[in-house]
């Protein structure tokens, strides 16, 4: 009796195997269209199209600008008809307004981190993104009534928006599966350049056909719809999203890892992070990359003009095709880098290392071409290959917080983003005390500086580049139990009993 009951038994789990295999598969056919069931991947779309709101919000006064200063007729009292500009702004004038939002945003970088950790990185994003979008609603009354107040606005624009690249570090420490880090975070962070794309000339129809206040007002109430969007949807972790399947959440904490959801009690080792190598090979790195990305966007078209005698009347459209190149490449180098770590090809480390060394070398290459380039077509290809390059490099250096140290990534962006901002201050005055007249010698120069720079940062992090999980880094684990659209889960530090049929897509 006892053997025809065991016989029974493996029957019957034999027959619960099969169903629930067919089940699994049903699911799957019917949800693998359906991207936000995995909320993963919902939360990566979001960021996109939030660092898209961040870099419109960013440019739109460098095309606004243009048609704030430029002539337009005007009829006096008297009804006389004069060419004047709305705005009289003498140069040094101009580029104080435009450089404001730098002076806030490189002040936010380590206290955005910091709250990140503390709060959720998910709502302090939020916040920055949608009061910068608030603040760009006033620009226009604020710009007649003051130059002053635009300054001033701009840089409380920049303090807002300085939060958002230590904010996402902060999320994709609690969403990201460890092999998914790369592709998760370089798209999101490919929004940036396809906001720029996209925005400069959209700005430029905009200012044409509804005045240059337009601008403000449309990329504004674009950034507060994403705001209200994001903070409706996207939760502090996947432990406290309620539509997030059994499945996926056991597939998430396993390769991340059970960690703490509250951040309050979680203390940083800032002496610890401030002597690591690794630590320093990443500032290195994202400094290197903003020095050669920031000369390129700040002095392309005026390169070509003095030294080819280059003139157009779509220099926007000239200025994007780096950002075009970084937005496809990013996607190609984060696929590409995730997919070599799960078949094993390299070590974690590794990865990290050739995509990085090797963008910064082929770069240092191609800035030298350019500057010996004897035609248009030929040096800006060689420029937008250079910039395109540095997509690779994102899948190194941008993702290495999130290897050494999860719970302190927000920090450490922070930290890196700040060293980082820095090229975009100091170069352009530094090229332009360089670049005295207009000589292809002269801003071989520049070209030489940036190559120099790519070099340097490519033996610095080739040195001491680590995506282990350094010794220093503090976690607090916990326990804890919640419901995920029904099905009871409790995580401890051993373990998981899900008490959920798992037959859902991750």
């Amino acid at each position: 009796m006892t053997e025809d009951n065991t016989v029974g038994d493996d029957l019957k789990r034999q027959a619960a195997m099969f169903y629930n295999s067919t089940e699994r598969e049903k699911t799957q056919e019917q949800t693998t269209w359906r991207f936000w069931r995995k909320r993963r991947l919902l939360v990566a779309l979001l960021a996109f199209f939030g660092f898209f709101n961040c870099y419109a919000l960013r440019v739109n006064l460098s095309v606004a600008v243009v048609a704030m200063t430029e002539p337009v007729q005007t009829e006096l009292e008297n009804g006389t008809i004069i060419y004047a500009p709305e705005f009289e702004w003498s140069s040094q004038t101009k580029g104080l307004v435009l450089s404001s939002f730098f002076y806030g945003y490189l002040i936010t970088q380590l206290p955005g981190g910091w709250l990140a950790a503390k709060i959720g990185g998910n709502r302090v994003f939020a916040i920055g993104i949608g009061a910068t979008s608030l603040l760009t609603l006033f620009t226009p009354p604020l710009a007649h009534t003051s130059t002053a107040l635009l300054i001033a606005v701009r840089i409380v624009e920049g303090l807002f928006e300085g939060v958002t690249y230590p904010c996402i570090h902060a999320v994709w420490s609690r969403w990201a599966p460890s092999e998914e880090r790369a592709r998760l975070a370089t798209f999101a962070f490919s929004g940036s350049y396809a906001g720029t794309v996209v925005s400069m000339p959209i700005c430029s129809l905009l200012a044409h056909y509804t005045g240059w206040p337009g601008i403000f007002y449309v990329f504004g109430i674009m950034g507060l719809v994403w705001t209200t969007i994001w903070w409706l949807v996207v939760k502090d972790s996947p432990e406290k999203d309620p539509h997030i399947t059994a499945a996926e959440l056991k597939y998430i904490q396993e390769s991340r890892g059970t960690q703490s959801v509250e951040g309050s009690r979680l203390r940083h080792p800032y002496c610890a992070m401030l002597t690591s190598g690794p630590v320093w090979a990443i500032v290195m790195a994202h400094f290197s990359e903003n020095w050669g990305f920031y000369t390129l966007l700040t002095f392309l078209p005026t390169f070509m003009q003095d030294v080819f005698k280059f003139e157009t009347s779509q220099t926007g459209w000239l200025s994007a095709v780096p950002y075009l190149a970084m937005a496809i490449v990013l996607q190609f180098a984060g696929h590409l880098a995730d997919w070599l770590l799960k078949r094993g090809t390299f070590t974690r480390t590794n990865i990290r290392k050739i995509f990085n060394c090797g963008a910064f070398l082929s770069q240092t290459v191609f800035m030298v071409a350019a500057a010996y380039a004897s035609s248009v077509v030929g040096c800006i290809i060689f420029l937008t290959i250079a910039v395109g390059l540095g997509g690779f490099a994102w899948s190194g250096f941008s993702v290495n917080h999130l290897d050494i140290a999860p719970p302190h990534a927000s920090i450490l962006m922070g930290l890196s983003n700040t060293v980082a901002t820095l090229p975009g201050i100091i170069s352009p005055p530094l090229a332009g005390s360089i670049v005295t007249d207009k000589s292809a010698e002269q801003w071989r120069i520049v070209f030489f500086i940036s190559s120099a720079i790519y070099l340097v940062g490519a033996i610095v992090y080739g040195l001491l580049c680590s995506a282990e999980k350094q010794p220093w880094v503090v976690e607090n684990d916990s326990d804890a139990s919640f419901d995920t659209d029904g099905a009871s889960v409790t995580t401890t530090r051993g373990g998981y009993d899900n008490k959920a049929m798992d037959h859902s897509e991750i």
